[in-house]
């Protein structure tokens, strides 16, 4: 995992034609998204369509990714961030708590742009495997070249599950997507392409990476 240095990044919507800025405190993230080798390990199984050990995990959903973390926290030694309620639809995120977590969009897009500041952090056939290079398939984590920061995959490949609920008070549960995958055009894979879907939603592009809160 990776450091990243506290800061400020301005997240933007197209659809609603608005933007924010997000003050960041220091925060540490994988630089590759979880691989199939390390969610099989953990959770004790593969759901992904396409089988790799080095392969990103796909085919999860929002809550299959909070259940991984709370476990590989556990697996490691940590408190888990996620306190899942007894019906199994509601979560909290003790922010106390120095287990492994999903980033906020906020900090997904700070680690992305990586102190860039244009639609890619690098020429997008260097960096991202989508539609137009990736002959329509997975590929294995780190083929592309990280941005800055040393962040691997940040665009395509598979889009990354984040924290943050998209808009509730128009679509309720949706929890946001980033980055692009595989089978997205190239104005998808933007630092600022912000997506949405239901958190029992899987696909054959969706998957994540882990954070954690630097403890202080």
């Amino acid at each position: 995992m990776i450091t990243v240095p506290s800061g400020r990044v301005t997240l933007s919507d197209r659809r609603t034609q608005r933007s924010w800025p997000v003050e960041l405190a220091s925060y540490r993230l994988a630089a590759f998204p979880v691989t199939q080798e390390l969610y099989t390990r953990i959770a004790g199984r593969r759901p992904s369509t396409t089988h790799g050990d080095r392969l990103p995990v796909e085919g999860v959903s929002w809550w299959d990714a909070v259940r991984f973390c709370n476990a590989l926290s556990r697996h490691d030694g940590f408190a888990p961030a996620y306190r899942i309620g007894a019906d199994g639809e509601s979560v909290e995120w003790d922010a106390s708590a120095d287990g492994y977590r999903l980033p906020t969009e906020a900090e997904w897009e700070y680690a992305c742009r990586a102190g860039t500041t244009g639609a890619h952090y690098g020429p997008l056939d260097e960096v991202a495997w989508y539609r137009g290079n990736s002959h329509g398939r997975l590929h294995d984590v780190g083929g592309k070249q990280p941005n800055p920061w040393g962040f691997h995959d940040m665009l395509g490949n598979v889009w990354d599950w984040c924290w943050d609920l998209y808009d509730p008070a128009v679509y309720g549960t949706y929890r946001v997507l980033r980055g692009g995958g595989w089978f997205d055009e190239h104005w998808s894979c933007r630092a600022s392409a912000r997506r949405r879907s239901h958190p029992s939603f899987q696909v054959d592009d969706v998957g994540f990476r882990v954070a954690r809160s630097v403890m202080r």
